[in-house]
């Protein structure tokens, strides 16, 4: 007899070669159809709760993650008491009452509570330099994965690199001359004169002072003279009674060596652009005004309006334009420098101006009219993103990075993952979050982070970073576990802590 139950068993029929009595009954194949139904239908309504409790699983996740990262912000986010009760207390004084009357009656009032406030700026400005400056001694920046205090304030403040610096040597200077320090306190110096002093302030420059018999800390002595100076009635000879301190300490200034005054500054603006400013040697101002005035003198034409600072201007981009175009620019990740701009494609083809719909290398936001102009001499080069905000991957062919994957990490990441860090793209190598060897991890956009030298190591060593679907960023965690978080505290949870 034909065996039944082995073919609802597993699901097949092979029906005999010819008919014969034992052939199965009619009912014997409606038992077989029920038992198929009864089975199709359990695998319909198990598939119909999967899909019912998808939404609320992804709810779920959303609101662990969620937990996760506000737990990780209250490590570093939690403000010390008195921090916090001084903190809460300034607030008062932005939407204070501007006291009403006659002029005469006002504008004292107007003018003492700028004075007290410019005190108090001063106050707090010198507590800052403190704080940078323990932070410095007991390596904190460290915990975070900088290096330096100057590394770590821009990318967790959002403070310009120089304003970093400047506070990184007042915490330096306040500690070597003591009696300014205790006018900073009380906000009778500015950081600007900090910033002065600082020049002839430094460890070597006191101890060559004391060698040659200047009395530093004495009532009389360097630290009193160029405080009395700075609170007395000429205050604005502080720079040059600094330049006379410097020339009698070290007249004949440090050895010959005319690279040294190399120094070239790029400036972002807000909205677009930038500033430089700098200042050459007289062998390198001279190769500079060469080659910029050949540049110059070649791009001018009949009834040309502009000004010989515009035509200058105009040179300095050929100088690099040209450059550019050549590929004669060192070679950057195994490509040439070039100019790289980031656009989805509907503000692409958008006829109308979209402001701030590129973003350049250097990090700027540009409209897609200037993101149109950068495409006309240039390759495209198309991005698939997923829901997630993730590029699509290629899977695991291969370990080395190819350029296509790059450019695509390049489009989402901006430079080096690592929270904190401004790295430009062009310092970074492509880490594989999941390893490729001990992990089996993809050569895929979606494995693929952008990571500055030092940062790749770190992650190698410890930190790990990983993608926030939700936030479509990347977050970066320390040894611990614990979350590295830039920026304040979220308005309402400042709150302070008594250790």
């Amino acid at each position: 007899m034909f065996d039944w139950t082995e073919v609802i068993g597993v699901g097949e029929y092979t029906a005999p070669a010819t008919q014969s009595d034992t052939f199965p009954d009619t009912g014997m194949l409606s038992a077989a159809a029920a038992a198929w139904a009864a089975l199709d239908a359990e695998v319909a309504a198990t598939r119909a709760a999967e899909e019912q409790a998808a939404p609320r699983r992804a709810e779920t996740d959303r609101a662990a993650r969620t937990a996760e990262r506000e737990a990780a912000r209250q490590l570093s986010m939690t403000l010390p008491a008195d921090v916090a009760a001084v903190l809460d207390a300034a607030r008062g004084l932005v939407d204070a009452q501007v006291p009403l009357g006659a002029p005469a009656v006002v504008a004292p009032a107007l003018l003492a509570r700028v004075r007290g406030l410019a005190q108090l700026a001063n106050v707090v400005d010198t507590a800052l330099a403190h704080a940078v400056r323990a932070a410095e001694c007991a390596q904190a920046a460290e915990f975070d994965g900088h290096k330096t205090m100057r590394a770590w304030l821009p990318g967790h403040l959002n403070i310009s690199p120089a304003t970093a610096a400047r506070v990184v040597r007042a915490g330096r200077t306040l500690e070597q001359l003591p009696r300014w320090d205790a006018a900073a306190r009380e906000g009778r110096v500015t950081p600007d004169q900090t910033a002065t002093v600082a020049r002839v302030a430094t460890p070597a420059r006191l101890a060559t002072a004391t060698e040659l018999g200047v009395d530093v800390h004495g009532e009389d002595g360097l630290d009193a003279t160029l405080l009395g100076c700075a609170t007395g009635q000429t205050p604005d000879a502080l720079p040059a009674m600094v330049k006379r301190a410097l020339d009698w300490i070290d007249p004949d200034g440090p050895e010959p060596d005319p690279t040294k005054q190399r120094e070239f500054h790029l400036s972002p603006s807000p909205n677009g652009g930038g500033t430089f400013h700098g200042r050459l040697d007289a062998v390198g101002f001279e190769k500079v005004s060469t080659a910029l005035t050949a540049h110059q003198q070649a791009g001018r034409c009949a009834a040309d309006d502009r000004t010989h600072a515009q035509q200058m201007g105009d040179a300095f981009v050929q100088l690099a334009d040209n450059a550019l175009a050549a590929a004669t620019t060192p070679m950057l990740r195994k490509n040439h420098a070039h100019i790289a701009a980031t656009i989805a494609a509907e503000d692409l083809l958008d006829t109308e101006t979209v402001a701030g719909a590129a973003r350049l290398g250097s990090g700027q936001q540009v409209s897609n009219d200037i993101a149109r102009q950068i495409t006309c001499d240039s390759i495209i080069t198309r991005v698939l993103l997923g829901p997630d905000g993730m590029p699509l991957n290629i899977g695991r062919a291969q370990r080395l990075v190819p350029a296509h994957i790059r450019r695509a990490a390049e489009a989402r990441d901006g430079g080096c993952v690592f929270t904190g860090c401004s790295a430009p793209t062009w310092w970074c190598d492509a880490h594989h979050v999941a390893e490729w060897i001990a992990d089996h991890g993809d050569t895929s956009v979606e494995n693929t982070a952008l990571l500055c030298e030092r940062h790749h190591t770190h992650v190698h060593h410890g930190y790990s970073i990983r993608w926030d679907p939700d936030e479509r960023r990347w977050r970066t965690h320390r040894e611990n576990g614990t979350e590295i978080i830039t920026g304040y505290p979220p308005d309402g949870s400042d709150r302070s802590s008594t250790t």
